[in-house]
């Protein structure tokens, strides 16, 4: 069986990954979803990482998961760990030395927004969060979530360039969302060979799948947890 590290995106809590958690540990994983430490300004990627390690303590046979801004934290994760394989989940795939604040330009996300709004009539990029990150999530559900809501990532997150030289060591996967709204699926289809040379894998579902289709997500990542593993 594996641990499965869950990490949270950006204004989120660990309680986001509460569905598919309870997946995990029904086919007998273990779960380490923390609450990375939102609303202090002064946190870094680094401190994100340290609440993370910390979390996990003694734990083994680790799965790291990061999911949207999630993903400049695992992998800082997965290269101080001894990790099975990292996975981003509708992840933002960072570079070396690119703060977090300057991905958006240097990845050309604008301009793939602009380009998908115009095909799917603004639905994607849309202001209204019950359109453009929960509208597959059902709306109490989606109000909880937003209930949760934090100021998450600091400034100085934001600010501070990306800390690794390289991408660690780890075998890594990449899932994006087709319907998700936040992230157009073409722009991942792009932007994670380039970054990572891997073709990403495909999932149905919006930015927020791990609360609109838990199970989906459990399967995927128990397989991934197998394939590191094929002995088990």
């Amino acid at each position: 069986m594996s641990t499965f590290v869950l990490i949270h995106g950006g204004g989120d809590v660990g309680w986001s990954w509460h569905l598919v958690e309870a997946e995990l540990r029904a086919r007998g994983h273990d779960v380490v979803a923390p609450d990375l430490p939102g609303d202090d300004e002064s946190k870094t990627l680094t401190d994100y990482a340290d609440a993370v390690v910390e979390a996990v303590g003694e734990k083994r046979d680790l799965v790291v998961v990061g999911h949207s801004f999630g993903a400049f934290t695992a992998p800082l994760v997965a290269d101080r760990l001894d990790v099975d394989v990292l996975v981003l989940l509708a992840g933002m795939v960072p570079s070396p030395g690119e703060p977090p604040q300057e991905w958006w330009a240097g990845t050309g996300y604008e301009s793939a927004v602009a380009e998908q709004a115009g095909r799917d009539g603004g639905l994607t990029g849309n202001a209204d969060p019950f359109v453009g990150f929960y509208h597959d999530v059902p709306r109490e559900l989606a109000e909880q979530a937003m209930s949760k809501e934090r100021a998450h990532p600091s400034r100085a997150a934001m600010a501070a360039p990306w800390p690794l030289d390289a991408w660690p060591d780890v075998p890594t996967r990449f899932v994006l969302c087709t319907e998700d709204r936040c992230f157009p699926p073409d722009f991942f289809r792009r932007l994670v060979p380039d970054r990572l040379g891997i073709v990403p894998d495909e999932i149905a579902g919006g930015h927020c799948v791990a609360l609109s289709r838990p199970r989906e997500v459990a399967d995927v990542l128990e397989g991934y947890a197998s394939a590191a593993r094929p002995e088990r």
